[in-house]
């Protein structure tokens, strides 16, 4: 494991151990479980840390990406919210191109739900709206192309369980003289089990399907987060693995990493 991994998995590890031993309060265990729904009513700030090796023509190429992702509910009327869903990525790259490093940031995604208030009368929460792919990234770290696309979620929460599935697909709108064609589609199919100390376990699938090459990425993540307080402020802290069951060419192979620190501000 690379030396730059190695802080970032040690804190999220001992950031568990943060907090009093005794169980949290139910509320604690409502806000943990809110976090598991996508389009919750409440502003939340991710930074979630990943760790991948495998890429490049050698298999020898490594990459520490840093996502920055805040979700921001906007109360539209009584019965309708607009979510803000934004990614930003920072990474740092050895050998994905062999004998260089590239680093900085990457193209932000942007994505707006309009979910209803209030869940159907079978349970089930939703929400629809646009994505984007700002070209935002820097040499090596960027399609250098405007995409823009439909997104949607579903889920329901049945007791400690939450469970549903976020989609979007992006085209290509244009771009630089470098940009690269896009027609991706992304699922994301999530199950979570939150206990009444607050603890969730996660697993997931972040699949995304590249239609100009015919190539799927596809992880599968386990993580376990618990939701605690640092100086009055709810935080949740999680880490886990990931294992790429199938991947592009010169893309990630085997096991990776996961840490995710999250803020939490209820409404």
């Amino acid at each position: 494991m690379s030396r730059f991994c190695r802080p970032v998995i040690a804190l999220a590890l001992a950031a568990l151990t943060i907090g009093p031993a005794a169980a949290q309060s139910s509320s604690d265990a409502d806000l943990a479980q809110k976090l598991a729904n996508p389009v919750a009513s409440l502003i939340s700030v991710p930074f979630q840390f990943n760790w991948d090796e495998g890429y490049g023509p050698n298999d020898d190429g490594s990459r520490l990406t840093t996502n920055f992702q805040p979700v921001v509910p906007i109360s539209l009327n009584a019965r309708w919210n607009l979510i803000s869903r934004t990614i930003v990525p920072l990474t740092y790259q050895e050998d994905v191109v062999p004998g260089t490093s590239q680093s900085g940031l990457g193209d932000v995604l942007q994505s707006f739900f309009f979910s209803p208030a209030e869940p159907t009368s079978f349970g089930l929460t939703w929400g629809l709206g646009p994505v984007f792919l700002l070209p935002t990234g820097e040499d090596g770290l960027t399609a250098d192309q405007f995409a823009a696309g439909l997104t949607g979620v579903a889920l329901e929460v049945k007791g400690p369980w939450t469970f549903g599935v976020l989609a979007n697909h992006l085209w290509d709108v244009g771009g630089g003289s470098g940009a690269t064609d896009i027609s991706s589609t992304f699922v994301q199919p999530f199950l979570a089990y939150t206990t009444a100390s607050a603890w969730t376990y996660t697993i997931n699938s972040e699949t995304t399907y590249n239609w100009v090459t015919d190539e799927a990425s596809v992880p599968v993540n386990v993580i376990v987060s618990k939701l605690t307080k640092v100086a009055n402020q709810p935080v949740s802290i999680g880490a886990g693995l990931r294992y790429w069951v199938d991947g592009p060419d010169n893309g990630p192979e085997g096991l990776g990493l996961r840490a995710v620190i999250t803020f939490l501000y209820p409404k």
